[in-house]
């Protein structure tokens, strides 16, 4: 007896499930999203979704989770593949610009910084291990950088790490509020000039 075609079509059934969640938590955040609106976005029952996450915080774990990976799929991975050192470190900003502009009316993984920084729970403690990976992955580019003698070897990864989120969070406000070609020439000029500080 086969038993792959339905395996394979309730793994297609939950993909399009959280396809359309992470959708709507684009505009609404992770907090606005309901088992009721997305079985209807869904054109499902709320049984039907309810098979395929057992309860409305699953769900939201795994829209965060699928967030994360989409995020690392569009911007570290494919920075990996410049040089080590600051032609990959630009290569991060660079590509973490893109993503800013494909998402610039709402990053799930923003909003859900905001919506659980002051709260406790499995939610925010997926959000702290979330960010606190990318910081790190950024920490290692820096890294290499140093080791490449592009950065200073005294450079303090953690800072600088933190100096181009912080950049790249100005860039996401602004691109919402006041267009993104403006915003991500002044966080590039920011970067660059940021990087020169720390150089040999």
């Amino acid at each position: 007896m086969n038993t792959t075609a339905p395996t394979g079509k309730r793994a297609a059934t939950r993909e399009m499930i959280l396809d359309r969640a992470y959708a709507m938590a684009c505009n609404d955040g992770l907090e606005g999203l309901s088992i009721g609106s997305l079985a209807q976005a869904a054109d499902m029952s709320k049984s039907g979704v309810f098979a395929h996450f057992g309860s409305r915080e699953d769900l939201q774990l795994a829209v965060l989770e699928l967030g994360a990976r989409r995020f690392m799929e569009n911007v570290l991975v494919p920075a990996l593949k410049a040089p080590r050192g600051l032609p990959r470190l630009r290569a991060v900003v660079e590509r973490w610009c893109d993503w800013a502009h494909r998402f610039e009316r709402g990053c799930v993984l923003l909003s859900a910084v905001s919506e659980y920084d002051g709260r406790d729970g499995v939610l925010r403690d997926a959000v702290v291990r979330q960010q606190a990976g990318w910081r790190g992955e950024l920490e290692k580019a820096i890294g290499l950088a140093v080791a490449e003698g592009h950065l200073a070897a005294d450079t303090d990864a953690t800072q600088l790490a933190f100096e181009i989120y912080a950049f790249m969070l100005v860039l996401h406000h602004d691109a919402g509020l006041f267009g993104f070609v403006e915003a991500r020439r002044r966080a590039l000029a920011a970067v660059e000039r940021l990087f020169a500080s720390y150089r040999t």
